[in-house]
């Protein structure tokens, strides 16, 4: 604990201290020349070197508020959940984050309109649980996925495309064991063959979209190893170059065999 809080003042020191040199460097180029000005790539040198730190702090300083703002957005709605309850909860933050989603024995879908602006409707469900959530394209997490735990009548989940969902959350969809029968996680970039893993537990899955992974370098064993996981799911895996699929089967039987 002590060398992490240790680190940043010396990581600064040691900003400041390649800042002088190179300011240093640029200007003894500058004053060398005192008869003409000095050549135009000097003169861009020493343009570059006064601000290139401000320049790097200030993309630092954007990509932490950018985080923080993430992080804000999938805080946990506690406060709505102890006044209004898990189910109100839940709803909230789904419409939120500009999803959508659909109660048990209802035909209609509640979502979020144009600038994130919705209907309020959704606080005459009081304890009624949601069968469908759709959060394609939104910057769901998995610290988000503690404001979807208690939903455990779900039986679709659509994730379809969020670049924030990644191996963590797939860890966390074992809570939807019982219930979760459809889930797509298809155009998801963080996702890795051994998040993957984690959806052994999903026993009930039906279908489960796979596809256009980009962290997935041998889809056709994955998609024989899913089918191994979930015998009586449909797998989805389209986006993917298969000329290695007889070849990943093979890999597989060894596998299995290797395990007898």
């Amino acid at each position: 604990m002590n060398g992490a809080v240790m680190s940043a003042p010396i990581m600064s020191l040691h900003r400041c201290y390649q800042r002088s040199a190179l300011l240093f460097t640029a200007r003894r180029l500058l004053s060398s020349s005192s008869v003409s000005p000095p050549p135009l790539h000097r003169r861009l040198l020493l343009y570059l070197t006064q601000r290139f730190y401000d320049v790097e702090l200030f993309l630092s300083w954007r990509f932490q508020k950018k985080r923080e703002r993430l992080e804000g957005k999938n805080a946990y709605y506690g406060y709505t959940k102890r006044h209004h309850g898990p189910d109100i909860a839940t709803a909230y933050y789904i419409l939120s984050m500009k999803g959508s989603l659909r109660y048990v024995g209802q035909s209609e879908w509640l979502h979020s309109k144009r600038r994130g602006k919705f209907n309020w409707d959704f606080l005459n469900y009081k304890d009624k649980q949601l069968q469908d959530i759709n959060m394609s394209h939104t910057l769901i997490n998995y610290r988000g996925m503690e404001n979807l735990e208690n939903q455990r009548s779900l039986r679709t989940l659509s994730l379809r495309g969020c670049p924030e969902v990644d191996d963590w959350f797939l860890a966390r969809l074992h809570v939807f064991q019982d219930s979760l029968e459809e889930l797509d996680i298809s155009h998801c970039p963080r996702i890795t063959t051994g998040g993957l893993a984690a959806l052994r537990h999903l026993k009930g899955l039906q279908r489960l979209d796979v596809s256009s992974l980009p962290k997935i370098s041998s889809p056709g064993l994955v998609v024989i190893l899913l089918e191994e996981m979930l015998p009586q799911c449909q797998i989805t895996a389209t986006g993917y170059d298969y000329m290695l699929r007889q070849e990943g089967e093979h890999e597989a039987e060894e596998h299995v065999l290797g395990q007898r």
